[in-house]
């Protein structure tokens, strides 16, 4: 049985064109090679599939009883794969119904999502974002695979076989109602060890790291609420005197619509790089590469 790893495309080309030109002259100018080279190409194409294909007849070249039966199906092949390597490299988010599938925190959620989804709503209205929570070793094996498109946050484990791009650099503050009692000039280290505090407990992610460091730094504070996630933070301090370390960018998303105040840290916490990850092998997907193009341009900060 004949392999079609034995056949070179272009003796295919050759005999479409041949089936149809019924001349190896207009063949030979159509792909600007010389008379012999065509009939070259044919013998090599008879000894291969053993047959003659096509005979000389006062008509010119006439194809063969079995040339005719595998013209068609050959021919459509060899059009389906001028379309396929004519597809267009590019990405147009007006049209588009692609699915972005994106790894952020609870963080990430309520500080991009809103304007993003405005963003898209009027430059993309049929692309849909889908966003999840990896952890490393399987967020790894997930972008590689393809099923996450970007990965959104502070995520240094993700090193070889990936890109990167800085976005911003977050600082720590103390998110309190406006209103609370320590609410006043300013938040002292003295105020951060009296007040009445949540503890988020977000383990894997920057933020988990900052409360490791609080933890060993000798400091106290009366904890008097746990919780695993931000998302329902700006409403329980919205109603309480708890104060909460947050990032300065969830406070900002939070502070105008829940009547809350952020204050700078009193204690010296690191800052947090904020970068955009993805795959190497999806590095010239133009879909991905729109993607990143857009959140990089609604929110890096110099």
């Amino acid at each position: 049985m004949l392999k079609l790893s034995d056949i070179d495309i272009n003796l295919l080309v050759v005999f479409d064109l041949l089936y149809q030109k019924r001349n190896t002259q207009l063949v030979a100018q159509h792909l600007g090679l010389t008379q012999p080279a065509v009939s070259h190409a044919l013998k090599r194409l008879r000894k291969l599939l053993g047959d003659e294909l096509f005979e000389r007849t006062s008509k010119g070249l006439m194809p063969t009883p079995y040339a005719t039966r595998i013209h068609a199906p050959v021919s459509e092949a060899l059009s389906s794969l001028q379309e396929t390597l004519s597809l267009s490299h590019d990405f147009d988010p007006t049209t588009s119904q692609r699915t972005f599938n994106i790894s952020m925190t609870d963080i990430g959620e309520i500080y991009f999502l809103p304007k993003l989804m405005l963003r898209l709503a009027r430059e993309a209205p049929n692309v849909t974002l889908s966003t999840t929570r990896s952890h490393t070793l399987d967020m790894k094996q997930e972008m590689e695979e393809g099923n996450i498109d970007l990965a959104v946050g502070w995520i240094p484990q993700l090193g070889a076989g990936f890109y990167q791009q800085r976005l911003f650099v977050q600082r720590y503050v103390c998110l309190m109602r406006d209103g609370h009692p320590l609410a006043k000039g300013g938040f002292s280290r003295e105020d951060f060890t009296s007040a009445q505090h949540i503890l988020v407990v977000a383990k894997g992610t920057g933020h988990g790291k900052v409360e490791e460091l609080l933890a060993k730094s000798g400091i106290t504070r009366p904890v008097r609420l746990q919780v695993p996630h931000f998302v329902a933070v700006p409403y329980i301090v919205s109603t309480t005197d708890l104060v909460v370390t947050v990032t300065n960018k969830l406070a900002e998303a939070t502070e105008d619509r829940f009547s809350l105040r952020a204050y700078p840290h009193p204690l010296e916490l690191p800052e947090v790089p904020i970068n955009m990850f993805w795959h190497r092998r999806f590095h010239q997907d133009p879909g991905n590469q729109w993607l990143r193009s857009l959140i990089h341009e609604m929110f890096a900060e110099s």
